[in-house]
């Protein structure tokens, strides 16, 4: 059994993505370096540098800890708890000089996640909720909204290229929501889990680009699962709703699967 009070992580993780995230822009908007990983993603220097300042301080606080992050792999630890690190999630968009990205942890516990962080560094938003707790923006309550018809819904993606690719379920929501735009990434999952936007779709995801959301969205009132309905970080893709529109957004998705 665990043995630490989950609020006690939850601080933790608010601290390392906030100094990660501080670090992180201290590079942004300048003439950085980009790079290839081997599967042909973009890396900087600011990812690299922000996920060694998160995990240092997570580190420092709990040792025997075990760590998985995007950029500097696996670190093995206590298997019964396992910090799961994005130190710029949308690093496209911060090469660009776009300011939304983010910095992600999510904490699993005994194999569950039951606590993450989303921090904005550009924005300076810090989303957190921990299983049980709640969901709060800079440490006020915040919920997903209260639109039950799609009609008067907001869909965002991340790329609606790679949603499309994917299925004709991009192609059929866009057309019955009121709105739609490209606020992608971390960014768009935190817009519905704060109320401003009310379908973020997502495909291809690894766990540390979604490790945070099954706490985030379902403690702000909403949910998070992949686009066959799975409440899990571990799928191909993610979307995120409102309570209200859930089930309709499902069916759509079931309607074009692939």
């Amino acid at each position: 059994m665990s043995d630490i009070p989950i609020s006690d992580l939850l601080h933790t993780a608010i601290d390392a993505a906030y100094l990660g995230g501080r670090r992180a822009l201290a590079y942004f908007n300048t003439r950085l370096t980009v790079e290839r990983k081997r599967d042909s993603t973009p890396v900087t220097r600011a990812d690299r540098e922000a996920e060694e300042v998160i995990r240092g301080h997570i580190l420092a606080r709990y040792p025997s800890h075990s760590l998985l992050g995007e950029e500097l792999g696996q670190t093995m630890g206590r298997k019964d708890y396992r910090w799961i690190i994005d130190p710029i999630d949308g690093t496209k968009s911060f090469i660009c000089g776009v300011p939304m990205w983010g910095v992600l942890i999510g904490i699993e516990i005994e194999g569950a996640i039951k606590a993450g962080v989303i921090y904005l560094p550009g924005t300076d938003e810090m989303v957190a909720a921990m299983v049980g707790g709640g969901c709060t923006l800079n440490g006020r309550r915040c919920r997903v909204s209260e639109v039950d018809e799609l009609s008067e819904a907001t869909l965002t993606a991340t790329s609606a290229i790679s949603c499309m690719k994917r299925s004709d379920a991009f192609s059929s929501l866009a057309e019955q929501v009121r709105m739609v735009r490209g606020w992608g990434d971390c960014y768009g999952h935190v817009l519905v889990a704060t109320g401003r936007a009310d379908i973020m779709l997502d495909y291809g995801a690894n766990p540390w680009d979604v490790a945070p959301l099954l706490p985030i969205l379902t403690e702000a009132g909403g949910h998070f699962t992949t686009w066959d309905g799975q409440a899990t970080m571990f799928g191909r893709d993610g979307v995120s709703t409102n309570a209200k529109l859930h089930r309709a957004v499902m069916e759509k998705l079931a309607e074009n699967p692939k």
